[in-house]
């Protein structure tokens, strides 16, 4: 589906003025990435640049010159499929506001693309001679497109040739080079008027034989343009004969030919714009044009066209900029009328890429591709889902899209732990680390305040954070203490090296394999660890009590478990307890249930002594 050319003044990024002083703008929220059907655009056009930045460097460029043109088409394709929707939902949306903003980003993707595709032709394809206008042939045919649906118009109805709209079909075909489309749509007045057939004969004559360039030929230009100069002559003296005196629209014809400057302006409301005026004044006058005297004949056609009273539009500046090969201001003038940075940094990347703005460092010391593209990007950064993929901008930027990342990064909320952990693999991916540290701490605190002990252990160990790591183990065994049970197990279960962070977290860890040995019944093993966590002291003095307790099931047990040194170093530890709770102010109550605890311990340890002296004696003897 083709558009209609409806290109409305481009808007200021800087948005209205406001009314009280002309140099204050008022600052608008940008429309165009809250757009559901403009995100696609953003999605689909982020593949596009990665694909870009794949390209072999080791290629040199002017063998890459397919690649980048097949580049720019696939942006374009974007562009249009985009432009189709929006012009679909302003259609068929019934908000009259909703309405009007479709149709204002209709008209500006339509500016964009008639941009882009110029620039394809003169910067990436930079066609010469011969080739040249054939390209900006195609360009009018393609934003010019409402001649299709009026030639239909006048094809499918009964009496073409009678139709109000018949002659101004053949003309604009005429204009825009379609010879043979023309040739068509003229055999239908050539039926009806039998008394006018050898007039008809004759345009259809210099219709049919008008060269037109073959760059795939074996001819060359020079002979191309021998045989048009002829074609040319030909036509000029069909005019000078008066062939076509007998009919006003083929002498008009015939005189468009011919390139008659005059008759071409009358056409103005056919060419509707001053570069269609261009082209086809080339197409008729000078159709070997060669791309340095490309802005002179630019700048004579938009002073005819528009005349000395109007004023050219910034779509029309652009645009007779990059007919004058001035890349820069092209973007320039782009960066300050179009309403996102989106246009600007991908063209410049490409033709960045074309090895087209190598000359052209700002003073901060960034380039020029770098510097759009870096802008682009932090606008992405604003929304919630895109700032993804300004993630992958960020990282073709040499200079400073590292530091740009790390300063956006940091502004992204983490509204749920899913994107905290896409945040933090973006994070780690890049040797990030303090970003690393400070997610996980954000989270681990986040999870400790919902009492999600587990969740907040994990994020303080991923950010290798000892002391928020012991606080949090603390915690564990605070819980433990009220509830009798451990939570989390699988992450206690498999904290494996990561207990090294800190004692508190060690002794965790190792506490809670205790209690997993004793579910297992490995009494043995049990006994062991747990008596390496007070003599190593690995286990806080205020823990000791309780993991004295903790033994008091394996000392009652039929079996004996702790040997003799193992019984003595227990008792060692138990005595040493007390000996520091003497000096400490314990309540009443407190004393008498630690001192309880106390004698219940040392009557168990003085039974398992005796059995483990029998049990070893027995064993020696």
């Amino acid at each position: 589906m083709r558009q209609t050319t409806d290109y409305k003044c481009l808007c200021s990024r800087s948005g209205p003025r406001s009314a009280s002083s002309p140099l204050v703008h008022i600052v608008r929220r940008d429309e165009d990435i809250c757009s559901p059907i403009l995100r696609k655009l953003f999605n689909e056009s982020h593949l596009i640049f990665v694909g870009l930045q794949k390209l072999k460097e080791d290629v040199p460029s002017k063998n890459k010159k397919s690649q980048f043109v097949s580049v720019s088409k696939n942006y374009r394709s974007v562009i249009r499929a985009c432009m189709e929707e929006l012009q679909q939902n302003a259609v068929s949306t019934r908000e009259g506001p909703l309405a009007s903003q479709y149709g204002d980003q209709v008209s500006i993707l339509l500016a964009i693309e008639l941009i882009w595709n110029l620039c394809e032709v003169l910067f990436i394809d930079a066609a010469p001679a011969g080739s040249l206008l054939l390209l900006l042939l195609d360009w009018v045919r393609l934003h010019k497109s409402d001649v299709d649906t009026r030639a239909r118009e006048v094809l499918q109805s009964e009496s073409p040739a009678l139709h109000q709209s018949y002659w101004d079909v053949v003309i604009s075909l005429v204009l825009q080079g379609r010879t043979d489309e023309a040739r068509q749509v003229l055999s239908k007045q050539a039926s009806l008027r039998a008394e006018s057939s050898s007039v008809f004969k004759r345009m259809d004559g210099l219709l049919q034989s008008m060269p037109i360039f073959n760059p795939a030929g074996t001819q060359t230009l020079t002979e191309f343009d021998v045989k048009w100069r002829h074609w040319h002559e030909e036509c000029d003296r069909c005019l000078q004969d008066n062939t076509f005196a007998s009919s006003r629209q083929l002498e008009t014809i015939c005189k468009i030919l011919v390139g008659d400057e005059d008759t071409l302006l009358e056409q103005k409301e056919l060419l509707s714009t001053w570069y269609h005026f261009l082209v086809t004044r080339l197409l008729f006058t000078h159709p070997t044009i060669k791309p340095p005297d490309l802005h002179y004949y630019a700048q004579s056609s938009m002073n005819m066209f528009l005349g000395p009273r109007a004023s050219p539009e910034p779509l029309d500046i652009i645009l007779l900029s990059a007919f004058e090969f001035d890349l820069h201001q092209v973007i320039k003038d782009c960066s300050i009328a179009l309403n996102n940075w989106w246009f600007v940094a991908h063209l410049t990347d490409l033709l960045d890429h074309c090895k087209l703005l190598q000359s052209h460092n700002l003073h901060f010391g960034s380039n020029l591709r770098e510097f759009l593209v870096l802008e682009y990007a932090s606008g992405l950064f604003t929304h919630h889902s895109l700032w993804q993929l300004a993630v992958d901008y960020f990282d073709h930027c040499p200079e400073f899209g590292r530091v740009y990342l790390e300063l956006q990064i940091e502004r992204v909320p983490l509204d749920t732990e899913r994107k905290a952990i896409k945040v933090l693999r973006i994070c780690e991916d890049r040797q990030m680390s303090e970003q690393v540290r400070s997610i996980c701490k954000i989270m681990a605190k986040r999870a400790l305040r919902n009492n999600r002990l587990g969740s907040a252990l994990s994020w303080s160990i991923r950010a290798k954070d000892a002391a928020f790591a012991t606080l949090i183990s603390e915690r564990f065994l605070q819980d433990y203490s009220n509830k009798g049970s451990f939570t989390d197990l699988d992450l206690l279960d498999n904290l494996g090296p990561a207990m090294l962070l800190s004692d508190r977290l060690t002794f965790l860890g190792k506490y809670r394999e205790f209690h997993r040995l004793y579910g297992e019944k490995r009494f043995s093993e049990a006994a062991r660890l747990l008596l390496s966590l007070m003599t190593a002291k690995i286990a806080p003095r205020s823990l000791w009590m309780t993991l004295l307790t903790d033994a008091l099931p394996l000392l009652e047990q039929k079996e004996v478990i702790f040997s003799v040194d193992q019984t003595y170093e227990l008792m060692s530890c138990l005595e040493e307890l007390n000996l520091d709770s003497k000096d400490s102010n314990q309540t009443d109550q407190d004393e008498d249930i630690e001192s309880t605890k106390t004698e219940l311990l040392r009557l168990a340890l003085a039974r398992n002594l005796a059995m483990a002296i029998v049990k070893e004696g027995t064993i020696e003897t």
